[in-house]
């Protein structure tokens, strides 16, 4: 007897970061549980000349199950994905993993703006977009794209951002959003508003 097909996921947490995202994102991630019940994304600039390492690094430290992102994979519950060197990632409208070599946007592949952007197309209200420290505005428009469509918007008080451009630029795009220290992240992502059935 064939195991059902999974369940499209109800909804999808995404996040983007740049300078001084290793320690930002630590603060956050190994805080998810094993069974966390959406897909999480993961946007951050790592040169695109070697491989990226962020999935053998984190993939130890966290409870969530860790992987780099593979073209035309389906989105699974308690699983993180991390965006490759080199590439976009986005999110289909049929809840699959689009990665691609189109232009860099704000001189970055993979570029936050895109994963937020097609993310929030696919999946309207039912999106949390979280934007971190970075030293560039890539994330505000996506962020906003999130909002315009009824989905929750955190940002890293610039304050306590190694680098405070991105947050900042987040901030103008969405004045509306929740501005949160790294721990209050965390347990904004394992609140029960967060986990309960959508």
């Amino acid at each position: 007897m064939n195991a059902p097909d999974p369940q499209p996921p109800t909804a999808a947490v995404v996040i983007g970061a740049s300078v001084g995202a290793i320690e930002a994102l630590l603060s956050i991630l190994p805080m998810l549980p094993a069974h966390y019940p959406f897909p999480v994304l993961v946007v951050v600039h790592v040169p695109p000349d070697r491989k990226s390492a962020l999935a053998e690094l984190f993939a130890p430290r966290c409870k969530i199950a860790v992987k780099e992102a593979d073209d035309k994979e389906v989105l699974c519950a308690g699983t993180l994905y991390f965006a490759p060197a080199d590439y976009h990632l986005l999110v289909e409208p049929d809840f699959t993993i689009s990665l691609s070599n189109d232009e860099p946007v704000h001189f970055s592949r993979p570029a936050i703006d895109v994963l937020f952007q097609s993310a929030a197309d696919a999946f309207g209200s039912d999106l949390t977009g979280v934007i971190l420290t970075g030293a560039s505005s890539d994330g505000a428009l996506g962020l906003q794209a999130i909002c315009a469509n009824g989905g929750c918007a955190l940002i890293q008080d610039p304050n306590t951002a190694e680098g405070e451009t991105m947050p900042r630029a987040a901030i103008a795009s969405c004045p509306n959003a929740r501005v949160l220290r790294l721990e209050e992240v965390a347990s904004f992502l394992n609140s029960e508003s967060m986990l309960m059935p959508r």
